[in-house]
C-alpha cells in the first residue's frame, strides 16, 4: 500500500454518511490510511452537536472547580471505571511516576431490568452542577453513534463484514472520561508529566479537541509529533484492542501530554474509549494473519481487566 499523507489526515464523515460511492470509498481509504500510518486521524462534519460540546466543556470546568472533599465524595471504585479519580492516581503502563491529572468516568446506563445492568457498574452522579447527568449522557451517545460509523467504515479494508466492529461494540463497556490537567505543582517531580508516553487500552478512542496543547503521538519515524487541530474537530485515536484484531497492521499508536510549555493553566479534554461488549473475542482476522497471529485470543473483559491492573486502576 502506498503512502498518501505526511501528516495526520483531516476527514469530513458526512463524505461517508451522506457521500457518493467515490466518498465514500475515498473517506475508508483515508480512515484506513492515517490509522496504518499514523495511528490517528481528525473528523471534521461529524454530527456532535457544537452547542453540546460546548455545555459539557462548561460543566466539566465547573466539576473540577470544586473543593476536593466534594469530588472524593463521588470516588470511583477498584476498577476507576465510574466516577471521580483523585490527582495523581493513574499512571502510564510502564511509567513510575503517576499523570498529573484527575477525571471522571461515564459509563453506558441501562434500564433495571436489562441483564446488562449486573454487569456494568451503575454510573454515579453530583448533585452539582446541574444538568451534569443529563449534558454527559447526551455527549455519550453522539461520540458513540460517531465511533460507530467510523468502526464501520474501517471494515471494508480489513475485509470483514460492514457490521462486524459495529456488532462487537453494541452495548459495549465503552468510557466517556471527563479530564482535567490543573497547573503542574509547584514540586512535581520533574519526570512527571500530565500523560506519560501510552498506548489506549481499547478498539477507538474519540477525543474531543481538547481547549488547550500538549498531545503529541509518536510517529512510525520515532518523532514526537504535536497533534493539533480546531476545538470543533474530534481527534480518533487506534487503541491495542484494534491492534490485536488487526495483528498490529494497525499498531496502536502512542502518545501523550505534555506539560505547558507557556502559561501553567489548566487543560481540559474528554475522551471517549470505545470498548467491545464484554464477551467479545479479540482474535486475529483473517485478512491479517500473513505469517501468523501474534497474539492469543482473549475476551474484552479479561484483557481490559489485565490492563487496569497495569495502570493502577485495579488491585
Amino acid at each position: 500500500m502506498t503512502r498518501k499523507y505526511d501528516r495526520v489526515p483531516e476527514l469530513s464523515l458526512q463524505a461517508f454518511t451522506d457521500g457518493d460511492a467515490a466518498s465514500r470509498k475515498a473517506f475508508e481509504d483515508a480512515l484506513y490510511e492515517g490509522f496504518k500510518y499514523f495511528g490517528f486521524i481528525i473528523l471534521k462534519d461529524h454530527g456532535v452537536s457544537q452547542e453540546l460540546l460546548a455545555d459539557a466543556y462548561a460543566l466539566s470546568e465547573e466539576f473540577f472547580a470544586q473543593p476536593a472533599e466534594n469530588k472524593s465524595a463521588f470516588a470511583a471504585g477498584v476498577d476507576g471505571q465510574r466516577g471521580y479519580t483523585p490527582f495523581g492516581t493513574e499512571h502510564a503502563k510502564d511509567s513510575k511516576h503517576p499523570d498529573l491529572k484527575e477525571f471522571w468516568h461515564v459509563g453506558r446506563e441501562f434500564e433495571q431490568d436489562s441483564p446488562l445492568a449486573d454487569v456494568y457498574p451503575p454510573n454515579v452522579w453530583p448533585k452539582q452542577p446541574e444538568q451534569f447527568r443529563d449534558t454527559f449522557l447526551n455527549l455519550f451517545d453522539a461520540l458513540e453513534e460517531a465511533g460507530m460509523v467510523m468502526l464501520e467504515a474501517l471494515a471494508p479494508s480489513l475485509d470483514v463484514d460492514t457490521d462486524y466492529f459495529r456488532r462487537m461494540a453494541t452495548d459495549g463497556n465503552s468510557i466517556l472520561r471527563l479530564l482535567h490537567y490543573p497547573p503542574v505543582p509547584d514540586g512535581a517531580n520533574p519526570n512527571a508529566i500530565r500523560a506519560a508516553a501510552h498506548e489506549d487500552i481499547n478498539l477507538i478512542t474519540i477525543l474531543v479537541a481538547a481547549n488547550g496543547g500538549g498531545l503529541e503521538l509518536l510517529d512510525r519515524d520515532g518523532n514526537w509529533l504535536p497533534v493539533e487541530t480546531d476545538p470543533d474537530n474530534l481527534i480518533v485515536d487506534a487503541g491495542d484492542m484494534l491492534a490485536r484484531v488487526a495483528n498490529d497492521v494497525i499498531p496502536a499508536t502512542t502518545h501523550r501530554v505534555v506539560n505547558p510549555k507557556g502559561p501553567n493553566v489548566s487543560r481540559y479534554s474528554m475522551p471517549f474509549f470505545m470498548h467491545p461488549h464484554p464477551d467479545a473475542m479479540l482474535s486475529c482476522l483473517e485478512s491479517c494473519k500473513g505469517d501468523g497471529a501474534k497474539y492469543p485470543d482473549i475476551s474484552a473483559d479479561a484483557f481490559l481487566k489485565q490492563r487496569l491492573k497495569e495502570i493502577g486502576l485495579a488491585g
